[in-house]
């Protein structure tokens, strides 16, 4: 089976798949560290490959991170994931974490580290009290990315005009510097595919098709449209938000071997599991 076929075929099938999975379709002749250094998008915002997630499952104010660990220990995470080279940080609203980041930031400073947030400001009036209050949680004048958080519907666009509108509005003032969306159903990611407003997507991406929009094939399909419009991509549910960790290194190594995919994030939970992570990709991407 070569590679286009086992993404039509044999990876929309499901997690059986991974089982006999051809290692030497996507394997790279250059290694890739979690550490390498990435400008994402038309902004050109630098970050490393790896990003530290803080929501591996995430809702309500809370997360599997932030309810283990507490503010000290995520922060001691982040810290050690620094001195490895992980400069960017994921955090968002929902999971509760931007105060986890705060306490990172007393030692490391603002500019050594890349900080993504997400919202779910509908209106001007909430994405104004939203700004405002996540740079006070995360005692930071800037938001080096900021999504609008878990898109589901097509029209997604013409629901979050306000939002959009202020976060533009912060973008000029340099309280933003790249914006975008995180999508949950494939409507909403081939909308903002083609929206001009959005130069950044998170989206769900996995060789299992585990907690994802669609088959492999069809979300890589629209991940390219993104590419070629120069928007940036991040992955996430690299690891089917923790279903695929006994299939780490297939899961890995197809992620690393995507043309439409800047970099990723995934959830860690110990300073064992993160240096065992970096570890994982470097040698996942030049596996045969």
């Amino acid at each position: 089976m070569d590679r286009r076929n086992f993404l039509q075929k044999g990876a929309a099938a499901g997690l059986v798949s991974l089982n006999a999975f051809p290692y030497h379709l996507y394997a790279s002749t250059t290694k890739k560290q979690a550490s390498d250094r990435v400008k994402l998008g038309p902004k050109g915002v630098e970050l490393s490959r790896l990003a530290m997630g803080t929501g591996t499952n995430g809702s309500g104010g809370s997360s599997n991170q932030t309810k283990k660990l507490g503010v000290s220990g995520v922060a001691d995470l982040f810290k050690a994931a620094l001195d490895n080279g992980v400069t960017f940080w994921d955090s968002a609203d929902q999971y509760g974490s931007h105060p986890h980041l705060k306490e990172a930031l007393k030692s490391i400073p603002r500019d050594k580290v890349t900080i993504l947030s997400k919202t779910h400001a509908n209106t001007a009036a909430e994405m104004r009290a939203d700004l405002d209050r996540f740079r006070r949680e995360l005692n930071t004048d800037y938001i080096d990315i900021l999504l609008l958080h878990c898109m589901l519907d097509g029209n997604w666009d013409e629901r979050k005009k306000g939002a959009m509108e202020v976060i533009s509005e912060a973008q000029a003032k340099g309280i933003v510097r790249t914006k975008g969306t995180s999508c949950h159903t494939l409507p909403a990611l081939k909308t903002a595919a083609k929206s001009d407003w959005v130069e950044v997507d998170l989206a769900r991406i996995n060789p299992a098709q585990v907690a994802m929009d669609a088959d492999p094939a069809t979300v890589i399909g629209v991940l390219r449209e993104m590419k070629a419009k120069g928007k940036g991509v991040i992955g996430m549910k690299i690891l089917g938000a923790g279903r695929l960790r006994n299939k780490v290194d297939e899961c890995l190594q197809f992620a690393l071997s995507l043309d439409c995919v800047d970099c990723f994030t995934i959830g860690q939970e110990s300073r064992a599991e993160s240096a065992d992570l970096i570890r994982r990709i470097a040698a996942a991407s030049t596996r045969g």
